[in-house]
């Protein structure tokens, strides 16, 4: 991911004639309710950073694949195991506090269904990104954090397109998040009781 900035220059005259440049003053941070719409007008995707928007980068081939593998791994499971549950693809947004929202690259919510205009899934169980360079220290951090700051999730996997690895972050007992590091295992999400493997969640070699 960038950062874009909308903050215009100002310039100041300096002693000896010529201009000095200096960043105005910056704007004031955003709330989520203001960036939904903020960014319901703009081109690309965008997630609300400590009230700053950042721009999502441009894809490779093989993270949209992935992203694709690991909605219909977890649509096919919760078909299987008949959980009154549903999965979503990119593009719905997660509030994570009042000024940082997320759009992970698939999740489940379960329970009652959701109006089909809503723009913001709450409650999720499970989230699930897709590394590259540019998003794998947010990914492993400010979202690590942020995703288990929401009682709701239970489960955070991280794919590892390129080596075809997950990383299963699981919420434990009290403050303990446990994780694994998984290739060809069996994969068992309970809550809400589904079962794949993790080879389900990548696209064919």
């Amino acid at each position: 991911m960038t950062e874009t900035s909308s903050v215009p220059s100002v310039f100041l005259q300096s002693a000896a004639g010529g201009r000095l440049k200096m960043p105005a003053l910056a704007q004031p941070r955003m709330i989520v309710d203001e960036f939904l719409t903020w960014a319901e007008g703009k081109e690309g995707r965008w997630e609300l950073l400590d009230g700053e928007p950042v721009a999502m980068s441009p894809e490779r081939v093989i993270h949209a694949l992935t992203k694709g593998q690991a909605f219909v791994a977890l649509k096919n499971a919760i078909a299987i195991a008949e959980a009154p549950c549903r999965a979503f693809p990119d593009g719905a947004t997660v509030r994570i506090s009042g000024r940082t929202a997320f759009e992970p690259d698939a999740l489940v919510h379960c329970g009652p269904p959701l109006p089909p205009d809503a723009i913001e899934i709450p409650d999720p169980v499970i989230v699930v990104e897709v590394l590259s360079d540019r998003t794998a220290a947010r990914d492993h951090g400010a979202k690590l954090e942020g995703y288990f700051s929401l009682p709701s999730v239970v489960h955070y996997l991280i794919l590892d397109p390129d080596t075809r690895r997950m990383i299963h972050h699981k919420r434990g007992r009290g403050d303990i998040i446990e994780t694994r590091l998984l290739r060809d295992a069996a994969l068992r999400l309970d809550p809400p009781g589904l079962e794949l493997s993790v080879r389900d969640m990548f696209p064919p070699p």
